[in-house]
């Protein structure tokens, strides 16, 4: 039996009852093929006020990106779909792509010529 990963990043959903909303949550379990499993933070440089932090979970078949973005009260989680080159995470609307230590946000929902809405590179905190 393959051991499991807790996806011990419980999303949390906003769920709305009548003029009161009430929180929830959300436990994804993932069991991986090989038994292996791994989970790292990365901080990107966006050119904004604040480094963001990416979660990446690696859990083969599955692999799983927690993105923060913006207006959004909680980071989404982004999904592996099959890319020509780098790592390319899907939730929604958006699309997180990653090559090395750069990444970008995009946002499907504009001109397919449209320049990223997120532009970021690893922060390297190697002295």
């Amino acid at each position: 039996m393959s051991p499991k990963l807790p996806a011990a990043l419980a999303a949390l959903l906003l769920a709305t009852a009548g003029a009161h909303a009430a929180q929830s949550s959300l436990q994804l379990e993932l069991s991986s093929e090989s038994g292996d499993f791994e989970r790292h933070t990365i901080h990107y440089d966006c050119g904004t006020e604040t480094p963001i932090s990416v979660n990446y979970i690696n859990a083969a078949p599955n692999f799983l990106a927690l993105v923060p973005v913006a207006d959004q009260p909680q980071p989404l989680i982004f999904t592996a779909v099959i890319s020509a080159s780098g790592v390319r995470y899907a939730s929604g609307q958006w699309i997180w792509w990653s090559k090395g230590a750069d990444a970008s946000l995009y946002d499907e929902t504009l001109d397919a010529d449209a320049e990223p809405v997120l532009t970021c590179t690893e922060v390297n905190n190697t002295p």
